[in-house]
């Protein structure tokens, strides 16, 4: 036997000697609940339900939507998401895919004008906007075939908050301050939340009568409840009347799909994540592979933040040319995430230069912040952990609220390429894969992930567009080396998107020494005026069998151990 080979069966001795330990370790039950959302009046719906003996999934459906009451700029009824559940009785992963999908009457050309051009005002703005929603059917099946209570018993603190009012927070009145000029053609929207047409101040209370008689009969009537009858006919109506495509035949074959989760590794920490159609498990897991080729730790810091940059670089590059709805074009997800083809990736990575995007075949734009999203994380005494990204896109999505729904509606539409090689409102590129076509899911970006090791479990993601991957990338890469859950949530962040060819990044992400190291190699910096991301993390740590829920500093959420 080699040097060589015996090294690698070593090697695998001590990685499948860590495998059984986690899976002795995930066997046992933690004793103890951990929920992290980005509103304290979410964690405590998630807790409330808890106490009345849900599990972890019912506590999921609980805080989702009480967020998507008291944060209506960022997620809620009008909206889709992402479900990452893992059933501890039967160790099993599921992700439940509630994505926005695109109406029947969409087309591929439905953004561009008569001379070709995109109009990107109606892929943002307006009812034209908006996919058909798939969050409501989302907690549903969660509820139905995860949870041990009733959809009524979980929507009953959301149904509480929208009936009895809350106040708003500091992100949902800096949201209605960008959306006025927006708001004032959709007089629904206002009645809400411009009052008097006057701006909400943070002592006044918001109630929302029409969304609490929506969930009210989506409690009672489940999916029926809101994908048929009055509720549907109302948002049919109130899309169509102001130029939308929605037909109640778009409502009513909406279906979840559940999929096989992205899975990965990064040394011998396991990585569970998105798969398509979002782009998230797969950039994540190109990312890892191509940095498992460094010896990062020893790496000086300009150094380990360029290869960082240029891992970033490459992933969202095949982001744009390959991603897109599994069930209508072929992904090539195993050639992506394989080990040869990040080491090809990783050979054309210099450490003394930046690599400018325009020199890598693909996709470039033709002539050529942050947007709302929210994150929780629960795991619960018996061990089932969940972890939730849900969104209607931009601030207040679409702006548009159907009358007499109280919902308002998405405008993911956006989030599908409205012509090759134009940017979205993330700035992000897209190609064919990522097409309009009826009954299409936009690709997304939102990244709910598990991370897994003989250290323990982390249940993490976060908001912010298409800075979400890589914030997770870094929060995975911070509890590899032994972070804790509010080092994660803390941690200052830099993002690159392959286009534009810039690395945005918050005030204190990069040294002094570190700044001339990445501008010397060629990277062009930005720094942002706005801290970005509000990511939400559960962890568990075996030794001790200590829980930890923290919330981003940035935002105003809370993690609380039960």
């Amino acid at each position: 036997m080699t040097r060589t080979s015996g090294l690698a069966m070593r090697a695998g001795m001590i990685l499948a000697f860590a495998t059984l330990l986690v899976a002795q370790a995930l066997a046992a039950a933690p004793g103890k609940a951990g929920i992290a959302s980005a509103d304290p009046r979410a964690t405590a719906a998630g807790y409330e339900v808890l106490q009345a003996g849900g599990n972890a999934f019912d506590a999921a459906v609980a805080v989702s939507a009480a967020l998507g009451v008291v944060e209506p700029q960022s997620s809620g009824m009008g909206g889709g998401s992402f479900f990452l559940l893992y059933i501890a009785a039967e160790d099993r992963y599921v992700f439940v895919d509630a994505r926005e999908i695109a109406p029947a009457a969409a087309t591929r050309d439905m953004y561009l004008d008569e001379d070709g051009n995109a109009n990107t005002r109606a892929s943002l703005n307006g009812p034209l906007a908006a996919g058909i929603p798939g969050h409501p059917a989302g907690l549903a099946h969660v509820t139905d075939r995860y949870g041990k209570l009733s959809l009524a018993q979980n929507l009953e603190p959301a149904i509480r908050l929208a009936e009895n009012g809350y106040t708003p927070s500091v992100r949902t009145l800096l949201g209605l301050r960008m959306r006025r000029r927006t708001a004032e053609a959709w007089p629904a929207f206002g009645d809400v939340f411009y009052p008097g047409d006057e701006m909400l101040e943070e002592s006044d209370l918001v109630r929302q009568p029409d969304l609490a008689t929506t969930l009210r009969r989506f409690a009672a009537d489940g999916v029926d409840g809101f994908y048929r009858g009055e509720t549907a006919r109302l948002l049919v109506e109130g899309t169509r009347a102001a130029g939308g495509i929605w037909t109640l035949a778009d409502l009513e074959q909406y279906k979840v799909v559940e999929r096989e989760p992205v899975r990965a590794t990064y040394r011998d920490m396991r990585v569970i994540s998105a798969p398509p159609p979002s782009s998230g498990g797969i950039a994540i897991a190109n990312m890892l592979n191509i940095l498992a080729g460094y010896d990062i730790a020893r790496l000086d810091g300009a150094t380990r933040k360029h290869v960082l940059v240029e891992a970033m670089r490459r992933a969202y590059r095949d982001r744009a040319l390959y991603l897109g709805d599994p069930d209508f074009v072929s992904v090539p997800g195993d050639r992506l995430m394989h080990p040869h083809y990040a080491a090809g990736q990783r050979a054309s990575i210099r450490l003394d230069k930046a690599t400018a995007s325009v020199s890598l075949p693909g996709i470039w734009p033709a002539g050529a912040e942050a947007r709302q999203t929210t994150h929780f994380s629960v795991l619960d005494a018996d061990g089932n952990r969940v972890a939730v990204t849900q969104t209607i896109n931009g601030w207040f999505g679409a702006g548009f609220m159907p009358p007499g729904t109280g919902v308002i509606l998405n405008n993911e539409m956006d989030d599908f390429a409205i012509a090759p090689g134009v940017p979205n409102g993330f700035d992000l590129l897209g190609g064919f894969a990522n097409a309009v076509a009826p009954g299409k899911r936009p690709l997304s970006s939102m990244s709910p992930t598990f991370l897994e090791s003989d250290r323990g479990i982390a249940i993490l993601g976060t908001p912010g567009g298409s800075r979400i991957i890589t914030m997770v990338l870094r929060s995975s890469l911070a509890w590899y080396e032994g972070a804790s859950a509010a080092d994660m949530v803390a941690l200052k962040r830099f993002h690159h998107q392959f286009y534009p060819d810039r690395v945005n990044y918050e005030p204190g992400a990069f040294t002094d020494e570190e700044i001339p190291g990445l501008t010397e190699r060629g990277h062009q910096l930005r720094e942002s005026r706005r801290a970005f991301g509000n990511m939400n993390v559960v962890t568990w740590d075996f030794d001790g069998n200590v829980v930890e829920a923290a919330s981003d500093p940035r935002g105003l959420g809370e993690g609380r151990v039960y």
